[in-house]
């Protein structure tokens, strides 16, 4: 009996060790992964904030997409407005073009774009010989364009022009040139309230035909006021 007792004390002291040595491995187990999970979490902390940045990036680069697309629309509405510009110019007369240009050169544009051009000859353009006073033709032609400017009701400049035949002197032919554009402004302005800082005159004489001066008819489309509609 009394040699068991060693025996007992000897297992007792085993499964002692045993135990510290469950919790020496435990302990040793904890510390080593708990770095691990901190290490862990930090990576998933890391891969959650990626994830966001790259949801954010994708969602700026949609919006950036829209931005181009939209700048797009503009450009192309930019070049069908160029193209139109182009087409109108093309139409246009060589005075009428010069007229865009003194525009452009006296800062008098909005826009700086030739919208058109009204020619007064003939019998809407009948002048008395050498007068510069305005018929009743050309008065109604003149309250006609004027109502076209009021209903479009766009923020435009008018350039009116003189041109003659060549009957008389050169000299001569600038003058009234000068003199019917003149008339022709200040009947706009008078009776058809164009404002005056909107409007201005220029003669060519005779130095812009554009039909024969030798023929009747030819003369009576050289005796003519253009008015030039730019914006």
């Amino acid at each position: 009996m009394k040699s068991g007792l060693p025996a007992l004390g000897l297992l007792a002291v085993v499964g002692l060790s045993s135990c510290a040595t469950k919790d020496y491995v435990h302990e040793v187990v904890e510390g080593r992964v708990a770095p691990v999970d901190s290490q862990v979490k930090s990576l998933d902390a890391r891969v959650g904030g990626t994830e966001a940045g790259l949801r954010d990036a994708a969602g700026n680069m949609g919006s950036l997409d829209n931005r181009l697309g939209g700048l797009d629309g503009r450009l192309s509405a930019a070049e069908r407005a160029l193209r139109d510009q182009d087409g109108r110019l093309g139409e246009a007369s060589s005075t009428a073009r010069e007229a865009l240009d003194r525009a452009l050169a006296a800062g008098k544009l909005a826009q700086g774009k030739f919208v058109h051009e009204v020619v007064m000859s003939g019998t809407t353009l009948a002048f008395e010989l050498e007068g510069n006073r305005l018929s009743d033709a050309t008065r109604s032609a003149l309250d006609d364009f004027a109502a076209g400017l009021k209903r479009d009701n766009r923020n435009v400049y008018v350039e009116i022009q003189g041109h003659t035949d060549t009957t008389g002197s050169e000299a001569y032919n600038l003058r009234l040139g000068q003199e019917r554009a003149e008339a022709v402004r200040r009947y706009l302005n008078m009776q058809a309230g164009i404002p005056l800082h909107r409007m201005s005159v220029i003669s060519y004489g005779e130095s812009a035909p554009v039909a024969d001066n030798k023929t009747r008819e030819g003369r009576i489309q050289n005796r003519r006021v253009v008015l030039v509609v730019l914006e």
